[in-house]
């Protein structure tokens, strides 16, 4: 299940609204009900109008997607190594930088 925050995020950005300050234009609270967590939107400041819980749920395929991708990212460029180690792996041999980086993103496709 996405989280509200991804969800909050991409409706925004279909609205036109796309640099959205989580603490000052949207804050979401959570208040743990028996050791469930039920976040919801505290307070919303922004010109567009806040979402129905039933726009939101619309948002949960895009959402679950943003954040699965956005772990393959950071799988990615976690085993890219850094540039000055790339680039040096290029000047030596680019034939092996492009295997090894195809390799890495075979191995964590995005969805």
């Amino acid at each position: 299940m996405a989280s509200l925050y991804t969800k909050i995020k991409l409706y925004c950005e279909a609205n036109g609204a796309s640099d959205v300050d989580m603490r000052n234009d949207v804050m979401l609270q959570d208040d743990m009900v028996n050791g469930v967590s039920n976040p919801y939107i505290k307070e919303w400041n922004l010109d567009i109008a806040q979402p129905t819980d039933a726009q939101l749920a619309s948002y949960e395929t895009a959402a679950n997607t943003a954040e699965s991708n956005a772990t393959v990212d950071a799988t990615r460029k976690s085993q890219y190594g850094s540039w000055g180690d790339q680039l040096d792996e290029i000047y030596h041999d680019i034939e092996a930088w492009k295997t090894r980086i195809q390799t890495i993103k075979n191995n964590n496709p995005k969805s």
